[in-house]
């Protein structure tokens, strides 16, 4: 599931990466946009043993990193452009796949403007080719930064 707005510049790499896996890989590939509720009758018919979501996420990274994100990390990284929180998706689908991978890609720009970065770019370049391989296991996860209370 590619999810994002693909009209408010890096947050579309979502969709970007859904459309350059439709019919070069084993996966069934969705754009989901905004509404990634949209689809989930796709999903729960196909009940697959993988679901991947891909979207871009603030994580404080250099634009163009990815990193699996825990559902419970979501909120840490959320730009905000879905309908629904992707933490409500996730748990909606759980009994529907074996397992569910939320992979973040560190947006440069989120502003009107429907052109990818060039570090957004070739970072969804490598990930594709990540999943392509089915090499998930080498995806860094995110670890939020705690913050010392005042």
């Amino acid at each position: 599931m590619g999810i994002g707005n693909t009209l408010r510049c890096d947050d579309g790499i979502g969709p970007y990466i859904a459309r350059h896996m439709q019919g070069g890989s084993s996966f069934l590939s969705l754009d989901c946009g905004t509404v990634p509720e949209n689809f989930t009758a796709v999903v729960r018919k196909n009940r697959p043993l993988l679901l991947l979501l891909v979207d871009a996420a603030d994580m404080g990274l250099s634009s163009g990193e990815f990193r699996t994100i825990h559902k419970d990390h979501i909120k840490d990284v959320s730009i905000g452009t879905h309908q629904l929180p992707l933490s409500y998706l996730i748990d909606f689908l759980s009994d529907s796949c074996e397992k569910i991978l939320f992979i973040g890609i560190q947006p440069g720009t989120i502003a009107d403007g429907e052109s990818l970065s060039d570090e957004v770019l070739a970072g969804s370049d490598m990930l594709i080719k990540i999943i392509e391989r089915g090499e998930f296991d080498t995806i860094q996860p995110f670890v939020p930064i705690k913050r010392a209370s005042t």
